[in-house]
């Protein structure tokens, strides 16, 4: 897979797939620009090459139809508050008017189109979608590394069809630090799973479990794991249907010497809602009306204890239910954890990002992904649609 600085892009049309789908305020303003100022490389490097740049990208669900909720325009409104050029927004992402507006485009300018989505050939990978799209340009470029596990129009779709293609300064990024911490590590490597569905990710923890020394499982996932070892959860979330699962994991790990580590202690609450009382108790002693919702103090001290030796971590997902204030302590404990580590920290999932930036722990971390399910899909071991492309 080349990288943008390896093509020749001065006066081409360069299609940059950039992954804008950002959270926007009451007011249409952008929330949280993490995704916007992490393509920024690429789009520099685009301009300062002599490239007339169009930039294609998603926003939201708006399945296929034009929806003036989902538009692009704040996010274009705000693009041009961080980069020095010109930028445009188009009224379309195909179609005459779009190619007029190309064919006008001088070096130097940023074309936005306006959201994919608003097209089911997107999604669908519709071959004749894709090829208006690689009409488009003479250069393309995929920097969106969180949709890079679909195969969409504008990402494996297109890169099929555009001879001159590679990957932007982002994705290539995302892609080196997973190697660097899962493939190539620095030993111990420690992972840490939490989330509220362990059936999502039993997958990843099966394929990490062939190359991590030790994996920490928190969050509403763990309560499958105490089920499967045969402790009583009470009114906690747990899966059935993955329990067998569960048991069959941990003998794994046991048998390659990866060390496993589940809650000692859990803050049990008789409801999940703001306000309620809350007590610290073994997992042993969850009473029948009550949930397990974060974990307990004697658990931050044993995950303390395995990340201090580890040289690299891996973290995704939340280890309790960290939106409610009473149960955030946990994930907030974990996240501090990290900050203080001389390991090399990587870290993805929009949960977990939301939580690093309550914390204002982003830039203690030693990369933090701006995925979240093609993360979980580098972790399961898969290979990305998008990148396959750029590959061929």
């Amino acid at each position: 897979m080349k990288c943008i600085d390896e093509l020749e892009l001065n006066n081409k049309k360069v299609f940059i797939r950039a992954d804008l789908d950002v959270p926007l305020n009451a007011d249409q303003t952008v929330a949280n620009d993490t995704r916007v100022k992490a393509l920024l490389p690429t789009l520099k490097y685009a301009i300062e090459h002599g490239a007339k740049v169009i930039l294609g990208s998603h926003l939201g669900r708006p399945k296929g139809e034009k929806n003036p909720k989902y538009s692009l325009a704040p996010v274009a409104e705000h693009l041009k508050k961080l980069i020095s050029a010109e930028v445009i927004l188009a009224q379309d992402c195909v179609g005459a008017e779009v190619q007029a507006q190309i064919q006008a485009l001088k070096p130097k300018q940023i074309l936005v189109l306006e959201n994919l989505r608003f097209y089911n050939g997107e999604e669908k990978n519709d071959p004749e979608f894709a090829k208006q799209l690689a009409a488009l340009c003479d250069v393309y470029i995929n920097d969106a590394f969180a949709t890079s596990h679909r195969a969409h129009a504008s990402t494996a779709g297109m890169a099929a069809l555009v001879a001159e293609k590679a990957s932007g300064f982002n994705l290539k990024k995302e892609l080196e630090y997973f190697d660097k911490a899962m493939k190539t590590p620095q030993r111990p490597l420690a992972t840490i799973f939490g989330g509220a569905k362990v059936s999502t990710k039993m997958q990843a923890i099966k394929n990490v479990g062939q190359t991590a020394d030790v994996i920490v499982i928190g969050g509403a996932m763990a309560n499958t794991f105490f089920v499967a070892a045969g402790i009583k959860v009470g009114k906690s979330l747990f899966e059935p249907e993955e329990v067998e699962n569960a048991k069959q994991i941990a003998q794994t790990l046991k048998a390659r010497g990866c060390k496993l580590i589940l809650p000692v202690d859990v803050v049990v609450a008789e409801k999940f809602e703001s306000g309620v009382p809350t007590k610290v108790v073994d997992v042993q002693n969850i009473a029948e009306n009550e949930m397990a919702l974060d974990i307990g103090t004697k658990t931050v001290e044993l995950i303390a204890q395995a990340l201090k030796e580890a040289n690299t971590i891996v973290w995704n997902g939340p280890v309790g239910a960290f939106e409610t204030k009473e149960f955030s302590a946990g994930t907030y404990a974990v996240v501090d954890l990290l900050a203080e580590s001389k390991a090399l920290t990587v870290v993805g999932g929009g949960d977990t990002d939301r939580a690093l930036h309550e914390r204002h722990a982003m830039d203690k971390m030693g990369y933090v992904s701006t995925a979240g399910g093609a993360f979980l899909e580098l972790l399961e071991g898969k290979i990305l649609p998008a990148v396959k492309a750029l590959n061929e």
